[in-house]
């Protein structure tokens, strides 16, 4: 059975437009992976660390045969959900996290990244109940969980709470880790919204930069922290040219795609953000000019979101 909740009512064009810019692009970047994600983030006594990632990654047919061989091991799983979403296979990346919390119950993590590929995996519904279900999960676990509060928060903006969703970001924005990797894209969120709604971020954007936790004074025996070495030293490579190479391998794969399937019109936008965000506006300008050429009858929306984005 497929994860995607098939008894959720469609969404509108508008909403599914909306969530197109605010969750899906978001996403792309927010959580560029459970990987950049934990190495970068605070640990979390009551959830599972993540593993710790070889220099050679193993394939997705090598992944999946480990996890097949550990069943109960979460981190297989998990690294196997990782391995989907990073390849765009959003459905059996949320299958494959729906096997890790099986076995890791009270990881608020795990529950996070269930939610958030179960959002992407779903081609009806924007914010389908079991993505909900589970980012619910996730704050019960743990209510400072960033990934669950940031998609409940766009919900909250769908259904026309654009301040409450604002709110709710800049409080993820100021509490974000030094390092952090989602800021610059958490940063493009609430400025779209903003400006979507016509509502004032910029100066509470100071604020919050200004009111978040500072990076302390490292000494030659500090260590990123995690429960084992292995797990350290994982961290420690996630260096920001490693996380941009990670992120630039993503956004070629959503290209490839979108080679096969020019129709994808969430994809294209996903990609002009991709692009942005990487400082690529050149080749966000011509995803937009491929995206609308594809795609004619979308070329108004196509626009309007390319707008948005600072893309022409």
């Amino acid at each position: 059975m497929g994860e995607t909740d098939k008894s959720a009512e469609p969404a509108t064009g508008k909403t599914a437009s909306r969530i197109g810019l605010v969750v899906l692009l978001g996403a792309a970047v927010l959580a560029i992976g459970t990987v950049a994600w934990r190495a970068w983030s605070p640990g979390d006594d009551d959830a599972p660390a993540a593993a710790g990632y070889p220099a050679q990654p193993l394939t997705i047919a090598e992944l999946e045969a480990k996890a097949r061989a550990n069943p109960l091991d979460w981190q297989s799983w998990q690294e196997l959900g990782f391995a989907y979403y990073a390849d765009g296979q959003y459905d059996q990346a949320a299958k494959a996290y729906r096997q890790a919390v099986e076995s890791a119950p009270d990881s608020a993590e795990l529950w996070g990244a269930l939610g958030e590929a179960r959002v992407l995996a779903s081609k009806d519904d924007p914010m389908p109940p079991l993505a909900v279900a589970a980012f619910e999960k996730a704050l019960e676990l743990d209510p400072k969980q960033q990934r669950a509060r940031y998609y409940l928060a766009a919900k909250r903006d769908m259904g026309g709470d654009h301040q409450g969703a604002i709110n709710e970001w800049l409080a993820i924005l100021a509490e974000a880790p030094p390092g952090a990797v989602y800021v610059e894209n958490l940063l493009n969120t609430i400025r779209q919204v903003g400006k979507i709604n016509q509502i004032e971020v910029e100066s509470r954007i100071a604020a919050a930069m200004k009111g978040r936790p500072q990076a302390p004074a490292l000494t030659a025996g500090d260590a990123i922290p995690g429960p084992n070495q292995q797990q350290i030293d994982a961290a420690r490579a996630m260096a920001p040219g490693e996380q941009r190479t990670m992120a630039e391998g993503m956004v070629a794969r959503l290209e490839e795609r979108l080679k096969g399937d020019p129709s994808n019109v969430d994809g294209w936008v996903m990609l002009m953000r991709s692009r942005v965000t990487l400082g690529e506006p050149d080749k966000a300008s011509k995803a937009l000019k491929d995206a609308i050429a594809a795609n004619p009858g979308e070329a108004e929306r196509l626009r309007q979101e390319a707008s948005v984005l600072g893309v022409s």
